[in-house]
């Protein structure tokens, strides 16, 4: 089935969160080390982006690397963080082609110094492109995310920059990574598993779930298509009744 053909376009997510799991297993699979699953990620990553693109979604923010994966071997984590490095300097073309502005969340100056330059390069340069904005989420975790929120409003009501009783949800929003975007809509994760492992744990508070077994090298545009078309299946009542919608 087609699915784009099927997809309304005044009812697409604002904001897609994707959690892009199964490299390694991809690549057990094909009796390959665990990097070849990464490099053919990185090109599913190109094909989903551009797809987003196509279509009108106008953010995606992707699960790229979490505070956890540092505990990963080390070996497989330097690995991926010349991959980071090789990924940007390759996509700024199908980036600047496609009109569209790259942002970074995350405990960024954890990266190796190599990649912090050229993902602040690129972001330099793409600053400007209005399309479409893709997040990438390096050295992420939304507890730690939460937790420095917290520091900072706390230390601003400290110093009575700030009224304990001025606290909204929106002062909330203005202290995360993710303040200039708007919630996640639509949350996808490749692979079978049914979690969403410190990823957005405040922007996903209404957002739709979609599970699909697909490893995430194999996720195409049409899988993408049928995530969405799906999600526009479900009936969104944000607390309400159904007659109240």
């Amino acid at each position: 089935m087609d699915y784009k053909t099927h997809i309304n376009p005044d009812q697409l997510p604002k904001h897609i969160a994707i959690i892009m799991d199964g490299n390694g297993r991809w690549a057990k699979k094909q009796g390959l080390l665990r990097v070849a699953g990464h490099k053919k990620g990185s090109k599913a990553v190109r094909k989903i982006v551009e797809a987003c693109a196509e279509i009108g979604i106008k953010h995606l923010t992707v699960y790229a690397f979490s505070t956890e994966n540092w505990n990963r071997p080390k070996l497989e984590v330097q690995t991926l963080m010349k991959l980071l490095v090789s990924s940007l300097r390759k996509e700024i073309k199908t980036l600047q082609d496609n009109n569209i502005c790259l942002k970074a969340i995350g405990c960024i100056n954890n990266l190796p110094e190599k990649a912090q330059t050229e993902l602040k390069e690129v972001i330099v340069k793409t600053a400007n492109n209005t399309h479409m904005t893709l997040t990438l989420a390096l050295s992420y975790g939304a507890r730690e995310e939460l937790i420095q929120a917290v520091k900072t409003i706390a230390t601003k009501a400290k110093h009575e920059q700030l009224e304990i009783n001025q606290i909204t949800e929106e002062t909330v929003n203005q202290h995360l990574y993710t303040e200039s975007l708007p919630d996640v809509d639509l949350m996808i994760r490749t692979s079978g598993e049914q979690r969403i492992s410190n990823f957005l744990l405040w922007q996903m508070a209404y957002a739709e779930f979609y599970f699909t077994p697909i490893l995430w090298p194999d996720f195409d545009k049409n899988d993408l298509f049928e995530a969405i078309y799906t999600y526009q299946k479900r009936e969104r009542r944000f607390g309400k009744t159904s007659e109240q919608l």
